[in-house]
């Protein structure tokens, strides 16, 4: 008996309506990149694991696909470790590529190849898939799309406030309201580590910070005495987990804790101008908001940091996020490049999309009709009359057989097609083709001019 297909936990198929939907909204992102000038390119779906790991953390790496070597990868591996069955150093000895976990460090080592043929500032886009080995779930998956936008050899934080506004008009032309953009900057997490006297303790501090909205005040707690951070310092930092207010306000309340801390004043004063410059020129989807708590648990960045959460109404996580790094081409080599950037999360904005009803019906549309065969002949005489109405940029086709007419009709209404073009011998001798509406039943006979003017 032969086996039930199946993908693999964390991946999809995608129906003809579900493919125009995403299209939709990758267009829209498209428009939008190229009007703020960004410029797209396209890096390989799998890199050197040298390139990749090390660059997202310790919880990062783990969600690393790795690619086994070709051939017979054992062949070369480590007899001592093959025997101890140390997974992470055999790892190192099969694989030495890997699935790409995002686009942005393929972009730094994009950047650092090609930095001669580059012309800085340079804003570039990348719309590709990415992979991690996380636990499926509800708007997360193993295989996903990416929309990055990005900006490297600048360090201008007017940077920062386009981006903002880049969010904001790829959210707006969707009709998504009620988006929440949240910044935070790391030079202020730095700040709050240095104060309550955790400073070599700043990942584990920030990884667990950010879990916030995940597991709760406690489990955050919990986490980072598990990682060492003092009673003491969890005492420092409870205002943090109720720090609520306006931004002036939460700025404001910054000044005070930070005031000893010159790094967390920088990323205050660096705030304070994004912050104030995007509300004086104003957002029309989407409101900006300070949240403190904001981490984003990637060690690369190290200024503004983003993420953006879909509307209340809508029970679902980040759709968005991204940051400023400073210094992340430095990892291959190319010291001093600064650069900022964004990511859109497709698969969650098209789940929320779905969720409010967002989607035109326009984006679903299937061909305007479709013709009716009733012979070598009477197809002859339609695919004429198809190819003119292509030219005029309508979507027709013929049926391919000259099957029962009911088995044609019926095939038209399965696809959601609106009207049935009739070309038999009758409308052949008169160099005319009967239009019928197949949801109201009505029938006309019309000339070639007519049927292309009816039909667009």
């Amino acid at each position: 008996m032969a086996q039930k297909p199946s993908i693999p936990k964390g991946t999809r198929d995608f129906s003809p309506s579900e493919v125009a939907k995403r299209q939709y909204i990758i267009q829209k992102m498209r428009t939008n990149f190229e009007k703020f000038g960004f410029q797209p390119i396209e890096t390989p779906s799998f890199e050197n694991s040298e390139t990749l790991m090390g660059k997202y953390g310790e919880e990062g790496d783990r969600l690393i696909f790795k690619i086994l070597n070709s051939g017979d990868y054992l062949a070369k591996a480590n007899e001592e470790i093959l025997a101890g069955k140390d997974s992470l150093k055999l790892t190192s000895s099969i694989s030495e590529k890997a699935l790409r976990y995002d686009l942005t460090v393929p972009f730094a080592r994009y950047v650092v190849q090609h930095q001669n043929e580059i012309e800085f500032p340079f804003k570039r886009y990348q719309i590709q898939p990415v992979w991690r080995a996380d636990r499926p779930q509800k708007g997360r998956f193993r295989e996903f799309y990416q929309c990055d936008a990005d900006v490297v050899g600048s360090t201008s934080l007017w940077q920062e406030v386009e981006l903002v506004q880049l969010y904001d008009s790829v959210f707006a032309e969707l009709g998504l309201e009620g988006v929440t953009i949240k910044i935070n900057n790391r030079k202020i997490l730095s700040g709050i580590a240095e104060v309550i006297g955790a400073s070599e303790k700043l990942i584990d501090f920030t990884v667990a910070l950010d879990k916030l909205d995940k597991i709760g005040e406690e489990g955050v707690k919990k986490e980072m005495t598990e990682k060492g951070i003092s009673e003491e310092a969890l005492e420092k930092v409870q205002p943090l987990f109720n720090f609520t207010g306006t931004i002036t306000e939460k700025l404001e309340k910054l000044s005070v804790l930070l005031a000893a801390s010159e790094e967390g004043k920088k990323g205050i004063e660096e705030l304070q101008f994004i912050c104030n410059n995007v509300i004086s020129l104003g957002l029309s989807a989407a409101k900006l908001d300070l949240d403190v708590t904001l981490a984003r648990g990637l060690n690369y960045y190290t200024g503004a940091i983003f993420e953006v959460s879909a509307p209340d109404t809508v029970a679902m996580g980040s759709i968005g996020g991204g940051g400023r790094y400073d210094d992340l081409t430095g990892i291959f080599g190319l010291k001093n490049m600064s650069g900022v950037g964004i990511s859109f999360g497709l698969d969650r904005i098209y789940l929320v999309l779905e969720e409010l009803d967002l989607f035109p019906e326009t984006v679903t549309a299937t061909s305007a009709a479709l013709f009716i065969n009733y012979g070598n002949e009477e197809a002859f005489y339609a695919m004429k009359a198809i190819g003119a109405l292509r030219k005029a940029g309508i979507k027709v086709e013929l049926y391919p057989e000259s099957a029962k007419v009911g088995k044609q009709f019926q095939h038209a209404d399965k696809r959601g097609i609106p009207f049935a073009v009739i070309a038999g011998t009758t409308e052949i001798e008169s160099e005319m083709y009967a239009l019928k509406n197949l949801v109201t039943g009505e029938q006309v006979l019309v000339d070639l001019t007519t049927l292309i003017d009816k039909l667009c």
